[in-house]
């Protein structure tokens, strides 16, 4: 389940699948990477949101098209912290065997560990190392940072209530569509940016996309 560094955009980023759940008939229901990378939060976290692709589908025999919807968070690994320490009391662990692409990607133990944060409900998984105890060490490492996460994104709902309305875009609405049929094209809903080269986007040429985004969010604080 080790993957190495991959071309994205202009920027080589290290990366590294830290859990992936293959979809009941066909294709992936979820995975969670870990990027390693200077600044790889600042570059990525335009792509947080739902992404919309449109496309003939491969498992449809009668090649009709469809619309597929893929919900992206991005977060930021923050380590060697001290703001929350999480009791075994909280916590659920589960343990199962990796999932893969099959041969030798195929981790026949169960290593993989799953953590559930059960105040939160905050789920996390990991499956990238061959040892259970490397695993639950770096799911615990990742539940930290969400329920961090968590409760800052609570508190600034809290200040946005006094606030009132704010000029953001939030989880579940669409961010970007890619379409493959009947024509192709990429396009960015919040910068209206469209890009007619689908491939080079899916395959991660993505860098453009980023600085039209701080644009529009520059654009939004100061509006």
């Amino acid at each position: 389940m080790r993957m190495y560094t991959r071309h994205l955009s202009d920027k080589n980023m290290d990366y590294e699948i830290e859990e992936i759940s293959q979809g009941e008939e066909a294709g992936i229901k979820s995975a969670s990477i870990r990027v390693d990378s200077f600044r790889a939060y600042a570059n990525l976290e335009s792509e947080r949101g739902v992404h919309r692709l449109v496309r003939i589908s491969p498992f449809d025999s009668n090649k009709r098209r469809h619309t597929s919807f893929a919900g992206v968070d991005v977060i930021p690994l923050i380590e060697h912290n001290d703001e929350i320490n999480i009791q075994d009391d909280e916590i659920r662990i589960d343990v199962y065997r990796s999932s893969g692409a099959g041969g030798q990607h195929v981790n026949t133990t169960d290593s993989a560990v799953r953590i559930t944060h059960l105040e939160t409900g905050v789920v996390v998984a990991c499956q990238a190392e061959r040892s259970q105890l490397q695993n639950k060490t770096r799911a615990l490492e990742l539940l930290k940072t969400k329920l961090i996460l968590k409760k800052r994104e609570d508190d600034l709902e809290k200040l946005n209530d006094i606030r009132g309305d704010q000029h953001e875009a939030g989880w579940g609405r669409q961010i970007r569509s890619y379409v493959l049929q009947p024509y192709q094209q990429v396009k960015d809903s919040r910068s209206n940016l469209e890009v007619g080269n689908v491939q080079n986007v899916l395959d991660g040429d993505i860098a453009i996309f980023t600085k039209e985004y701080l644009k529009w969010r520059r654009q939004g604080i100061n509006d």
